[in-house]
């Protein structure tokens, strides 16, 4: 078995804290009995994202490693969560991946929370509006 990890993970497990936890999250992809070349197993082959955010990935308008975070100033929260190739959030501080954005954002506030207009790219689009823009295409 053979485990590649993206240099970006790779820089952020160096830069985390004594104190801090980094979840990384392991997918297995099964390839079928014709994919074995030389000992090596499906390697190349990519995962395709499943649930509420795979159109938006299939689509180019979010990508596999993406951090999303949201600010609720008033209530003093705020969140960061990192997009996953098979669609779902790794919200930093639970153990568990998220299949859509308002199980993420209700994970952190506490309530039922919208995590389409909760939570925002990285330039500062919330997921609601990469919606819309995924329609107008």
């Amino acid at each position: 078995m053979s485990l590649h990890f993206d240099s970006s993970l790779v820089a952020r497990l160096a830069a985390a804290g004594p104190d801090e936890t980094v979840h990384i999250t392991l997918s297995i992809d099964v390839a079928p009995d014709n994919a074995h070349d030389g000992g090596v197993c499906g390697e190349g082959r990519s995962i395709a994202p499943q649930g509420p955010l795979a159109e938006l990935m299939l689509k180019g308008l979010l990508k596999a490693g993406d951090t999303l975070s949201f600010q609720q100033p008033r209530a003093g929260r705020e969140a960061v969560a990192t997009v996953t190739a098979d669609g779902r959030l790794i919200v930093e501080g639970k153990a568990v991946p998220f299949t859509s954005p308002s199980k993420a954002a209700s994970a952190v506030t506490g309530t039922a929370s919208n995590g389409w207009a909760l939570w925002r790219t990285a330039a500062g689009q919330t997921l609601d509006a990469l919606r819309t823009q995924l329609h107008q295409l």
